[in-house]
């Protein structure tokens, strides 16, 4: 298939070749994930190596902090990245976001701890989060633009749905090598410097990744624009010049995308802070619940994707936000009664009964649930609803604004607003807020996208 031929048919491209195109985006966005994650995964330990160890509750906030610094730099990355991707292509601006992700998250492994450099080890990696949120702010919008352009019109939800699984995929991965690591090393070792071990595990992931990429061909509608001279000369112009299309920015950010950050991000990261950190749940065994989860949830991105081109996108990802809006509270409250009934205390964190260990589990495939209904059509939908030559930076900004700013700090303001109230549940209000706010928002003013053609 040439790479610029105008008479390109999305709808009739061989099975083969998609499968090719999903997989090698997929590859590469898990790998992007998993860096971007596993920060989070490890933030409780290594808050103790970059911050004073006299106050572990502001050392790991600050680690929350730097955490969310990651997010808050994302709509930034999709203003750069954005205007690249339009103007020189989607594969090579994805090519460079993930090595810019890769060289950070190796790097960390190295950075010394406090207690050798002293402020400038939280700098160091304050900075290095920062460029891991703009290199992340640069590949959501290629992978999801690239394959939803290879995709049929008529199951984009399905398609896309696979570079939704990626950021679950990715925190899955990170939750696994910790403990892999953590069970080859031991607690004290790990505790010690053994968490480095997964950061530099990321240097090898990063090479494979960058290999099965580079041997990608561009987005033939894409090419297909650059053939006729169509390419937007500036696109981050354009993309704010159009008052049709800031109305469709913000209406995608306000009525879809920053419930479903707040709504992702607290069913896997907040679930997991919250049993860990404030019901004291040991380590180990909240991350077996947490990636229990994950496995049970992860292929329901792709079903509600699918079911997205039947019934639409918007009822699906409305649908998640206002369920979590409504059962959020009880299911944390629920999950702080069954460690009470079911834990406990020994050597400072609380053991659960098996019984208790199914129970957590199950509703966290719930809070799961809830994520993959209201993230597993987004790609597809915010395609669907930007013109292809400014697809990229129109998608990039509102996406990560909404869902860095917003949903990434979500974990931060929820552990802050409990620490500040003495409250176990006085966080999970957060994302009770934001998620009803966007369904008001969306029910009233999205539109339903699914079946567009995304070629103009």
């Amino acid at each position: 298939m040439s790479q610029t031929n105008p008479e390109f048919d999305n709808n009739k491209i061989p099975i083969q070749k998609l499968w090719q195109v999903i997989l090698a985006s997929s590859v590469g966005t898990v790998i992007e994930w998993y860096d971007f994650y596993i920060f989070g995964s490890l933030s409780a330990i290594i808050s103790l190596s970059f911050f004073p160890k006299n106050d572990p509750t502001a050392a790991f906030l600050s680690t929350l902090a730097a955490f969310g610094a990651g997010f808050v730099a994302r709509p930034f990355g999709g203003i750069l990245f954005g205007r690249l991707g339009d103007r020189i292509g989607r594969k090579y601006t994805f090519l460079l976001t993930l090595l810019l992700m890769g060289g950070s998250t190796f790097a960390i492994a190295f950075i010394p701890s406090y207690s050798e450099i002293g402020l400038v080890a939280p700098a160091i990696l304050l900075a290095l989060r920062i460029i891991q949120g703009l290199a992340l702010g640069g590949e959501y919008g290629g992978a999801a633009t690239y394959v939803a352009e290879y995709a049929p019109d008529a199951h984009r939800g399905k398609y896309t749905a696979y570079i939704q699984t990626t950021a679950t995929l990715g925190f899955f991965v990170s939750i696994i090598v910790v403990l892999i690591c953590q069970n080859i090393l031991g607690d004290t070792a790990f505790r010690d410097w053994g968490w480095r071990v997964p950061f530099a595990l990321s240097g090898i992931l990063v090479v494979v990744s960058y290999f099965i990429r580079r041997n990608m061909h561009e987005s033939p509608l894409f090419s297909k624009l650059k053939a006729e001279g169509r390419l937007s000369e500036n696109p981050l112009k354009e993309a704010f010049a159009s008052k049709a299309n800031r109305r469709l920015m913000l209406v995608a950010m306000f009525g879809a995308i920053v419930g479903q950050g707040v709504v992702w991000h607290t069913g896997q990261f907040y679930a997991q802070i919250f049993i860990n950190k404030i019901l004291q749940v040991d380590f180990v065994t909240t991350n077996l619940i947490i990636a229990a989860s994950l496995v049970v949830g992860t292929p329901l991105f792709v079903v509600f994707g699918s079911l997205s081109d039947r019934v639409g996108r918007k009822v699906i990802m409305l649908g998640g936000m206002a369920l979590a809006a409504i059962f959020y509270y009880p299911l944390f409250a629920w999950m702080s009664d069954i460690v009470g009934a079911e834990g406990t205390m020994v050597n400072g964190a609380v053991q659960l009964t098996r019984w208790g260990q199914v129970q957590l589990a199950f509703i966290c495939c719930l809070l799961v649930t809830f994520a993959a209904m209201a993230y597993g059509p987004i790609a597809a939908f915010l395609v669907e609803l930007f013109p292809t030559k400014i697809r990229y930076t129109s998608l990039s900004i509102p996406y990560h604004f909404a869902n860095g700013v917003f949903g990434g700090c979500a974990p931060f303001v929820a552990t802050w607003l409990g620490a500040v109230t003495h409250s176990n549940f006085s966080g999970i209000f957060y994302p009770i807020t934001l998620a009803a706010i966007t369904v008001i928002v969306g029910v009233i003013y999205l539109p339903e996208t699914k079946g567009r053609p995304i070629m103009d």
